[in-house]
């Protein structure tokens, strides 16, 4: 079961630009990392990859259901959820809000982008253990 972000880890994270994530692989390891735009949505973080389901780190995250993040000074291991369909308005609200002065936000609230919607879960502190 996964442990809630604090309002310290929340306000880091959701405030930066960009965080890396790594997604776990299959055999445990760790992928190679990629960049992305992170977003915050009341108590939650969400990520999307721009490629749609091409992207890879999309593809192995949701395949683990795990990755490891870093951004704004927070280290974390999470899982990678797929949030109830609902919430899209809500994080295409937040991605406008967030980026909404750079040409790329278009990309990440098309449908395409919309399906790979990803909700980052704290992994339980046992886990990281």
């Amino acid at each position: 079961m996964g442990a809630a972000w604090t309002r310290a880890e929340l306000q880091k994270v959701g405030g930066v630009e960009e965080l890396e994530l790594t997604p776990r692989l299959s055999d445990g390891g760790l992928g190679r990392p990629v960049i992305i735009w992170v977003v915050p949505s009341g108590e939650d973080l969400y990520v999307r990859s721009w490629r749609g389901s091409a992207g890879e780190w999309y593809r192995r995250a949701l395949q683990s259901g795990e990755a490891r993040i870093s951004a704004g000074g927070v280290e974390r291991d999470v899982r990678a959820v797929r949030p109830a369909e609902e919430v899209n308005d809500y994080v295409d609200a937040a991605y406008r809000s967030k980026y909404g002065g750079d040409d790329y936000v278009d990309s990440m609230v098309r449908p395409e982008a919309r399906a790979t919607t990803l909700r980052l879960v704290p992994a339980s502190a046992k886990r990281d253990e």
